[in-house]
């Protein structure tokens, strides 16, 4: 059994102008597209070939395979950001409403916040909106292919941060991309469809 390769969840002009049909066609078509590639060549013919997403991320770091978890982790992030965006964005309610109240004052703190550290990410990597076990919820980051698809956060969103995310769009101006996103496109559905569940998302199956 292969790791599937997702469809986008809309069409690849959707999310335009903030990301053009171009960039998703490139990122998801070539990008993630050539991660789960090379994670399914890695792991054929061993005992990972019938595993999920998951337990193969977390047995390569486990195991020190950076080749592997690379591959796999952006597999799984890259899954997750196009999830994390919708061309019909609605205010975030209810339970992650109060929670995003608790934690940052306001939807509008919490925005600002993840386009703070988006801007100020050195070099490739991913910013997160997080619960923790008790539902707390707070900002990470993490670089390269580094992922919360494995620890002890469960990922509500995410906002890529490497430049393919935005190079053909917006240049070397992450901040425009960053706001772009984060002030129309930010799927809060899924993210509360997360915290609500309280448990880490799973990567689509073939």
């Amino acid at each position: 059994m292969a790791i599937a390769f997702p469809d986008l969840p809309y069409a690849d002009d959707a999310l335009a102008p903030a990301i053009s049909a171009t960039t998703l066609q490139t990122h998801h078509g070539k990008h993630h597209k050539a991660y789960v590639d090379k994670t399914n060549a890695a792991v054929e013919g061993t005992d990972l070939a019938d595993a999920s997403l998951e337990t193969i991320i977390a047995e390569a770091d486990s195991a020190g395979n950076a080749g592997l978890f690379n591959n796999s982790a952006q597999s799984w992030n890259h899954a997750f950001y196009w999830n994390s965006m919708s061309p019909s964005s609605a205010a975030p309610s209810g339970e992650l409403a109060a929670a995003i109240d608790a934690a940052f004052g306001s939807v509008d703190a919490l925005v600002e916040k993840l386009q703070t550290a988006g801007a100020g990410h050195f070099a490739s990597g991913w910013v997160w909106l997080a619960a923790d076990a008790d539902g707390k919820l707070s900002v990470e980051e993490t670089h390269d292919a580094g992922t919360l698809a494995i620890g002890g956060k469960n990922p509500l969103l995410t906002l890529d941060v490497w430049e393919h995310a935005y190079y053909l769009d917006h240049k070397n101006v992450r901040p425009d991309y960053l706001k772009a996103v984060t002030t129309g496109l930010i799927n809060w559905d899924f993210a509360a469809e997360n915290y609500a569940r309280g448990t880490i998302w799973s990567y689509p199956s073939a």
